[in-house]
């Protein structure tokens, strides 16, 4: 909350219209310049800095670089100049600002920024009359007048005289008629056949130099027919800047916009320095070292350099020195302007310090990440913040953070005093900064803080309604959190305080994922939100809980891991049953459990008491009080059996699983399978997803909490571990290991030989190297996933490792094999380790060795341990990973950053359009289609891959079918009421509906194939899109709140499915207007969505597939409203 007070001023408030960047002439640096000549002491000191020192006697020395009227960085001296003092921070109102001086050069001087422009102007215009070298009769120059970036202009203007060698003739009467007829053309009075041919270019006839850079300066090459050299005479010379100067002068202002300068805002002769402005010390502040002597800012050092080379230079000039020595005093001048500007030139040697560092000049200051604009200005270090190292704590909610006490009582949040906390308020205050929750500070109307460390009597302080206190971080109070990289949205989230003794950050275990974050020594950030309008944002747009879908990928970026979700899988076996006393514990750990006890499973007979029973409930039963009231059909990991996913087709009539891999969930109750990663983790389409979407956010938090809490719970009393039993496998499944290995070797073997003899087949495209290669990898692979697989199967349901492996929490199966099997083969570049000595891999095989040992295969596992030469393969392979990592890290961080930086003003508008900083329209909806990515889901469309005969099947309600009504192969059931069949086989306008519909269903066919087919080479017979609203869902939804039987025959009318259809494909508006744009854009926006309504609630299948009733399709209606309107934003053209 900001609270700097800002001076009275006189002055109107204006609106800042558009910025205007130009270079200084000499007259405007003189001008800024505070060190005007001044007589001090009965002493003259001349115009400009003309002095090398700093301080004398610890005094700044006036008309030096330290001279006072620049300012000063002494918190106890004035400015000469403004009389203010100096704070360091610059927030105060009467801090001194910093004053410019300058210097006076003895030699006009390139300034090493603009010489390459200098050049370039050079090469546009005479070198003797100082007239651009070509004029209106140019179509070329016609074309370059026409752009209006200066800048391309005068690339345009140079790259057409770059090549002349002559000034043309001509007078500047005839040249004026000209322009005033190109004038008359281009308003249509004159063509170019008209245009008179015979005048001039108005110029002096001189021959013309070339010009070369040569480092920091230019070189001019005369021709030879030239006869008045210039200079010294010499065809090749050095060009001097005042020479450079001369000629720039005399460019009149026309040639000036021309050659693409605004002479109001930069000149070419400005291009040149005469003079330099010298910054204040606010920019290079020097810092004193042991009372007397000081250490000075390099930018210091280098000014000291220029005063003392301008110093000799005009020595030399004042004594008529020869021209060479004055043109090594120039060159030494024009190094150390250079270097001041840039001192890491090419070519040049650096300006250094007496240490021999680099002096740190101007662009080193500015560029790179570390310079004053990314480091300072794009970002920077900021208050109210903390770091520290994060671990894990599950009781926490997903969207807490604990915070340390410590940190909690040097944070400080603002709050503004009034009649409803000014109690609360009193209270903090009493307390003090040293106990918490307290307050630190007391801001008053006027500005004015009060510490109260050094209050006493705190109680007694009076507050006033819009005092702000700062008070101590409390529970609840909402800060970001943030781990770097920050490499998506979700790398800085919203979370609510709560304060924990010990110095580390708590962290949820779940939030880990999308922070990319564990628990080795991470260190995370937290920043405290200082205004209402910066906890709102935090609160409902960064909140860790509305942020679990992620629109880059529409899925969860967060669900149960590690430990939970192993626990999760063990706690829903069908063979898991928990006592009376367990369940009574558990129950109190489910904070919105509403007291009612479950009705047990099994009522087990009492050996100990003859009549009495104990009761016993299955996990399932207790998973199901946390559940969110939602239905669910989905199959765990370990289902693999494809005829069971064929019998999962159909909603509500599958078989059950004999492995109990279907999932069912219906209304929140977990009647059939095992929850694992597939169920609840972080994946589309799962738990967690169908939370958010059905039941929204706060659901999905408290869900994830409530498993968490309930499971850890459970596994505590239940226990879990890995030992080194979960390793071995039997014996019989060691001895096939081996087997398998030693037949891979001899077929190797045999390929050796087999390609020694030259017999090898060779594949098409390959050496015959490449062949053999390719033949003992497969072999080899094949060997260790045979392995693997017998390993895999060895181990039963009780294997602690596998459990890990196959509720996802922790590994893999490849990891199995490799702790039990073999590791396999090692690669480096995607093939075998390659010969690192002469014609051997190592010197402990012999020469030309193709075998598997001595190419990298490992046919230990990691139970049994490596061999020496096999640990130094696996280190090959290792090595190669860690460098690929590292490589790749620094390639992808650029390529982010260059996106970023291309897309960082590309943003949606309130006109519904997406656009960038300048208001150039990128699209006109965003995404074409206006849709959320967080609500879209991957859907099947059903049609568009069917033939003829079955599309008819699936869609058409033919009205003189005989078997109208009767369920296929099942010509005794109806799906339809009787008199539904009447009126179908007897109403035109039901048979009208019926057509049009199928029609229509066709068309969408077409356009399907079209849409679809053009996604890209391997996507073209895939049904799934991404569209909004699951509408299978909803369906399931409706079947279970209404009771819907597929036995019995629906009472449904065709003419409300269909016109209820049309209805709300209708009202489903994104794009609103009426002129052509907003139809097609409207139609573009919802044609997919349309079209998957249209053919999931067609006719036959509502009737024959979901057996809905009329209440149950108006109730399907309105969801699917709510939700398309909440999808989609409503946009305002």
């Amino acid at each position: 909350m900001s609270t700097s007070q800002f001076s009275y001023s006189s002055a109107r408030l204006r609106r800042v219209e558009y910025l205007q960047f130009g270079v200084f002439s000499p007259d405007e640096v003189r001008q800024m310049s505070v060190t005007k000549q001044i007589k001090v002491n009965d002493r003259i000191i001349p115009d400009g800095i003309t002095r090398p020192e700093t301080f004398i006697n610890g005094q700044p020395v006036i008309g030096g670089i330290g001279d006072p009227r620049m300012g000063t960085c002494d918190f106890r001296a004035r400015c000469k100049t403004c009389d203010c003092t100096y704070s360091g921070s610059g927030a105060k109102v009467n801090d001194c600002p910093g004053h410019f001086g300058h210097i006076e050069l003895a030699r006009p001087m390139f300034h090493v920024g603009f010489i390459k422009i200098c050049k370039q102007i050079l090469s546009c215009i005479c070198f003797h009359c100082s007239k651009v070298l070509v004029d209106e009769r140019d179509h070329r120059f016609r074309a370059a007048m026409r752009q209006k970036n200066g800048q391309r202009r005068l690339k345009m203007v140079y790259e057409i005289c770059k090549n002349k060698g002559m000034c043309e003739y001509g007078d500047e009467s005839n040249m004026e008629k000209v322009q005033e007829g190109w004038n008359l053309g281009l308003q249509g009075g004159i063509t170019n056949e008209q245009a008179p041919k015979d005048v001039g270019h108005g110029g002096c006839g001189g021959r013309l130099p070339k010009y070369r850079q040569v480092g920091i300066s230019l070189q001019v090459e005369f021709p030879e027919t030239m006869e008045d050299i210039p200079g010294s005479g010499d065809k090749k010379q050095n060009l001097p800047a005042d020479k450079v100067l001369s000629i720039f002068k005399n460019i009149t202002d026309a040639d000036c916009i021309a050659l693409g300068f605004n002479p109001r805002w930069a000149r070419p002769d400005w291009l040149i320095l005469t003079l330099i402005p010298v910054p204040p010390p606010h920019v290079r502040p020097s810092v004193a070292i042991d009372g007397a002597a000081r250490g000075e800012d390099d930018l210091t050092h280098n000014l000291a350099s220029i005063v003392k080379a301008n110093l000799a230079l005009l020595n030399c000039v004042k004594k008529g020195e020869p021209s060479h020595i004055i043109s090594q005093f120039e060159q030494l001048l024009q190094f150390n302007l250079s270097t001041f500007v840039n001192n890491e030139q090419p070519g040049l040697p650096q300006a250094q310090q007496k240490s021999g560092k680099p002096l740190k000049t101007m662009r080193q200051r500015l560029r790179g990440k570390e310079g004053r604009i990314r480091g300072n200005l794009m970002g920077k270090r900021v208050d109210f913040s903390a770091r520290t190292v994060i671990t894990a704590d599950p009781n926490l909610a997903i969207d807490q953070v604990g915070v340390p006490r410590s940190i909690a009582m040097n944070l400080t949040v603002p709050e503004r005093v009034t009649p409803f906390n000014m109690v609360l308020m009193h209270q903090l205050i009493s307390r003090g900064p040293l106990e918490h929750p307290g307050a630190k500070y007391i801001i008053r109307e006027d500005g004015n803080r009060i510490d109260l460390r050094y209050i006493k009597s705190k109680s007694e302080l009076a507050l006033k309604c819009g005092w702000i206190v700062e008070r101590h971080l409390r529970d609840d109070d909402y800060v970001l959190f943030n781990r770097q990289p920050s490499l998506h949205k979700m790398s800085i989230m919203a979370h609510r305080v709560k304060v924990l003794d010990w110095s580390t950050f708590r962290l949820n275990i779940s939030v880990t994922t999308p922070y990319n974050a564990d628990f080795d020594g991470d260190e995370m950030n937290l920043h405290v939100p200082q205004s209402m309008t910066a906890r709102a944002e935090a609160q409902e747009l960064m909140s860790v809980h509305k942020n679990i879908i992620t629109p880059q990928r529409n899925a969860p970026v967060m669900g149960i891991v590690q430990d939970s979700l192993l626990g999760v899988q063990k706690f829903t076996k069908r063979n898991i049953f928990v006592e009376k006393d367990l369940v009574m514990n558990m129950l109190m750990w489910v904070y919105t459990w509403d007291g009612k006890v479950p009705t047990p499973a099994i009522l087990l007979p009492d050996k100990s008491q003859a009549g009495q029973y104990r009761p016993i409930w299955t996990g399932k039963q207790i998973m199901s009080t946390i559940l969110p009231n939602i239905n669910f059909i989905g199959y765990c990991s370990t289902h693999e059996s494809d005829q069971n996913k064929k019998d999962c087709d159909l909603p509500f009539r599958r078989k059950m699983s004999p492995r109990d891999t279907h999932v069912i969930i219906q209304n929140g109750e977990l009647l059939a399978g095992i929850i694992d990663k597939k169920t609840i983790g972080p994946g589309a389409g799962g738990l967690i997803h169908n939370t958010v979407l059905e039941l929204g956010h706060d659901e999905a938090k408290r869900f994830l909490g409530a498993t968490q809490y309930l499971v850890n719970q459970w596994l505590g009393w239940h226990s879990f571990t890995v030992g080194i039993s979960d390793t071995i496998a039997d014996v019989s499944t060691l001895k096939n290991i081996v087997d398998i290995i030693t037949n891979a070797k001899i077929k190797v073997q045999d390929l050796v030989v087999t390609g020694q003899k030259g017999k090898l087949e060779l594949q098409p495209g390959r050496t015959m190297i490449e062949t053999f290669e390719m033949f003992v990898n497969t072999v080899l692979n094949s060997a260790r996933d045979q392995s693997g697989r017998e390993a895999q199967g060895s181990l039963d349901e009780t294997n602690n490792i596998k459990a890990t492996v196959t509720s996802g929490s922790k590994g893999s199966y490849l990891n199995i094999s490799q702790i039990i099997a073999c590791v396999g083969q090692q690669n480096v570049e995607g093939k075998r380790i390659p010969y690192g000595f002469h014609h051997r891999t190592l010197p402990h095989y012999g020469k030309d060795d193709l075998g598997p040992e001595s190419r990298g295969f490992v046919e230990n596992s990691y139970l049994k341990g490596l061999t020496p030469q096999e640990f130094f393969f696996h280190a090959m392979g290792g090595r190669e990973g860690l460098i690929d990592t590292a490589v790749k890290t620094a390639e992808t961080g650029y390529i982010q950053r260059r996106l970023v930086k291309a897309m960082e003003s590309v943003m949606s508008r309130y006109d519904g359009t997406v656009r960038n900083s300048n208001g150039e329209i990128i699209q006109f909806l965003y995404g074409e289609d206006g849709m959320d990515a967080v609500w879209v889901e991957k859907q099947n469309f059903d049609g568009h891959t069917l033939n003829r005969a079955k599309f008819e099947a699936k869609f058409k309600l033919d009205p003189f079918d005989d078997q109208l009504g009767t369920v296929p192969h099942c010509p005794d059931e109806l799906y339809m009421d009787p008199q539904i069949i009447t009126d179908i086989q007897s109403n035109p306008t039901t048979q009208l509906f019926l057509r049009d519909e199928y029609i229509q269903l066709q068309k969408d066919r077409l356009n399907l194939r079209v849409i679809l087919g053009s996604r890209g080479q391997g996507q073209e017979s895939d049904q799934a899109a991404q569209v909004p609203v699951n509408l299978r869902r909803l369906i399931q939804n409706a079947q279970q709140l209404f009771s819907i039987s597929l036995l019995h025959p629906t009472t449904l009318n065709p003419q409300n499915i269909i016109q209820g259809v049309r209805d709300l494909c209708r009202e489903i508006v994104v794009v609103q207007g009426d002129d052509h744009l907003s139809i097609e854009a409207q139609e573009n926006a919802t044609l997919l969505f349309q079209i998957l309504l249209r053919s999931t609630l067609a006719v036959k299948r509502v009737l024959l597939e979901y057996r809905l009733n009329d209440s149950a399709f108006e109730w399907y209606d309105d969801p699917i409203q709510l939700l398309a309107t909440r999808i989609w934003r409503r946009l305002v053209l």
